[in-house]
C-alpha cells in the first residue's frame, strides 16, 4: 500500500517539517490535521495520503479506518540550476530544488 509523488518543486528540508507531523498517524487524524495546518506542502501531501488509501482501498480491500501511516520519507530530487546576475559581470547560482515523497501505509494490528 504505497503512493509516490516525484518532482515536486519545494525543497525537501520544508517538505520534511510537515511529514514528520504525520508520521505514525492513522489516516484520518492525518488527514484532519493537514487541512488545518498553513504550510504549502500539506495539500500535495493530503493528496498523497487519499492516493495510498484508495490503492489500499482497491488492491488490498482495507479499511480506510484501519490504516496507519507507517512510513514517510522525503528525498531529493533533481535540482535546477539557474544563475542570478551580480556585480562586475560576475554571477552566483541559485538551486531549485525538488522532492520525492514515498508514502507506506499499513493495517493497525489488533
Amino acid at each position: 500500500m504505497k503512493a509516490f509523488l516525484k518532482n515536486y518543486r519545494q525543497s525537501p528540508r520544508k517538505v520534511r517539517l510537515v511529514t514528520d507531523l504525520v508520521k505514525g498517524k492513522t489516516v484520518k487524524q492525518a488527514l484532519v490535521e493537514l487541512s488545518f495546518l498553513p504550510k504549502r506542502a500539506s495539500l500535495p501531501i493530503k493528496k498523497l495520503i487519499e492516493s495510498a488509501a484508495a490503492n489500499a482501498k482497491s488492491t488490498n480491500k482495507a479499511n480506510v479506518e484501519d490504516l496507519v501511516i507507517s512510513n514517510i520519507t522525503v528525498d531529493k530530487g533533481i535540482v535546477l540550476k539557474r544563475r542570478m546576475p551580480r556585480a562586475r559581470g560576475s554571477a552566483t547560482p541559485i538551486n531549485r530544488r525538488s522532492s520525492h515523497i514515498k508514502i507506506e501505509l499499513k493495517e493497525k494490528s489488533k
